[in-house]
């Protein structure tokens, strides 16, 4: 069974001829769907080569083992399946045939430079930016203009609910966070993205440290049945109390670390910090180390 954003990427793929080379089509996916798409179904985030969906990667991984691309083409390349499978609303085919054919001879460093000059920010962390734009000096301008600016140490705090694995990645970015700490006790998550070995990985890819204090997390049977505020406030009352004055360690790395200069981030599941206990490990460590590390909450 596809996913709607799965059956759009085959769509996609459809309207531009049925393959495309890989560094193409992350190219054109990002033009049509940061561009054209009033509610984008793939986010994407400053990479190697600029924006980039991881999801869309792991999406592609889906769609080779059902059959609808081939998993041994160098890039993008449907199958027979996948053509079949690849049906549209009306309204969605026209644009994606109309933006395909605005953008035909858009291909290879053309494209790529086309790319960074129209939105600059995804090319922050872009290793070719400089030899694509090297008649161009005004856009290597606009993209160091909105490079986050490295800030002072300090700590934040972040919560993945309703992300997606870039939006989040790119609201780390634009605080200048440059070490993200995980607080769950056991990292792990059905959300694609959020699982320990697939965060690090991002987080590494855009130049975030990634780290683990499991011993700050609370155990998952300690979390069911939280229906109301009350409820949150009793468990992270007793966390308090109970568990954060036994984790100096943990604490004092998290302090070691802002002390050497990175701006360190914490993170867990929900969205709001007053319903997790990630807002309870900041205010330990703002009443142990004081307001350097009063957290701002992302």
């Amino acid at each position: 069974m596809l996913f709607e954003r799965q059956r759009r990427l085959l769509g996609f793929l459809d309207a531009l001829g049925g393959e495309v080379t890989s560094l193409d089509f992350q190219k054109l996916l990002f033009l049509y769907f940061v561009e054209v798409e009033d509610h984008p179904t793939y986010d994407f985030v400053p990479y190697r080569f600029g924006g980039l969906s991881l999801t869309s990667y792991d999406d592609r991984r889906k769609l080779v083992q059902q059959g609808f691309l081939e998993g041994g083409a160098p890039g993008w390349r449907l199958t027979p399946s996948g053509r079949q499978a690849a049906c549209l609303r009306p309204e969605i085919r026209v644009r994606m045939d109309e933006f395909a054919n605005r953008h035909a001879n858009l291909r290879g460093n053309i494209l790529i430079a086309e790319a960074y000059r129209r939105h600059p920010f995804y090319a922050i962390r872009s290793e070719i930016a400089r030899r694509v734009l090297s008649d161009d000096p005004l856009a290597l301008l606009a993209i160091e203009a909105v490079r986050p600016r490295r800030q002072v140490p300090g700590l934040a705090t972040i919560g993945y609910e309703g992300r997606s694995l870039e939006a989040y990645l790119n609201a780390l970015l634009r605080a200048s966070v440059t070490l993200l700490c995980d607080v769950r006790r056991n990292a792990f998550s059905r959300k694609y993205g959020f699982s320990k070995a697939t965060l690090l990985n991002a987080c590494e890819g855009v130049g975030i440290r990634y780290e683990h204090l499991p011993e700050l997390g609370i155990p998952s049977q300690e979390r069911r049945e939280l229906n109301t505020q009350d409820d949150y406030d009793r468990l992270f009352a007793k966390y308090a109390a109970e568990t954060l004055p036994r984790q100096s360690g943990a604490l004092e790395k998290i302090y070691s670390w802002t002390s050497a200069g990175h701006r360190v981030a914490l993170t867990c599941f929900e969205r709001q910090p007053q319903q997790c206990h990630r807002h309870c490990v900041s205010e330990e460590l703002a009443r142990r180390w004081g307001d350097a590390l009063a957290a701002r909450h992302l």
